[in-house]
């Protein structure tokens, strides 16, 4: 167990000045560093508002055309740089769980609208996710987002079960295992789970 001496906390203390924490002034432990925003995400199950949302062509949808998959859904711009920072790990996520029927449904909220949001899929190389917008921000507005990015990831029955502001590192092991376990209840495992 790492103890705090004297010495360590008055390293700490322009840290501390500065209104960090003393977690982060001593030296991180090797094999206990949780992944990039594992620390925000927090569980909770609650019902999905109604939102919808449009692909590409301008066509509406909504999570009910997704009934019985797993969704990640990330509200993001293409002008927030943390969105911009996670859109790659995103895809990477993607990638990992399309065979597990666990979608990641990125909403754009640039007013840009289609032809933004390509050009930037283009421009950073995505593979896998698919172009999905609510320029308006209805979506985000329904789902209580207080900012940009925010993810909320809906079991296959329809239910919030977790929810992360800020960007994360989606594409490591324990977030990949985390979506999975979140995102892949159905409605038996989760009245169980609960």
């Amino acid at each position: 167990m790492l103890v705090p001496t004297r010495r360590s906390i008055l390293k700490a203390a322009p840290a501390l000045a500065a209104g960090g924490t003393l977690a982060v002034a001593l030296p991180a432990r090797q094999g206990l560093a949780a992944p990039h925003g594992m620390n925000r995400l927090r569980e909770g199950g609650a019902d999905l508002p109604p939102i919808t949302f449009t692909d590409a062509d301008g066509k509406p949808h909504s999570p009910a055309d997704f009934t019985g998959k797993g969704l990640v859904i990330n509200l993001w711009a293409t002008w927030c740089p943390p969105c911009v920072a996670e859109m790659p790990a995103l895809d990477r996520l993607a990638a990992a769980l399309a065979q597990e029927e666990i979608l990641v449904l990125p909403l754009s909220s640039d007013r840009g609208g289609t032809p933004v949001v390509q050009s930037f899929y283009q421009r950073i190389r995505l593979q896998t996710l698919r172009i999905w917008l609510d320029p308006r921000g209805a979506a985000a507005r329904a789902l209580g987002a207080r900012g940009l990015p925010t993810t909320v990831i809906v079991d296959r029955s329809g239910r919030e079960t977790a929810r992360l502001e800020g960007d994360a590192a989606w594409d490591t092991p324990e977030f990949i295992a985390a979506v999975r376990r979140l995102a892949g209840r159905g409605p038996t495992e989760a009245t169980r789970g609960a």
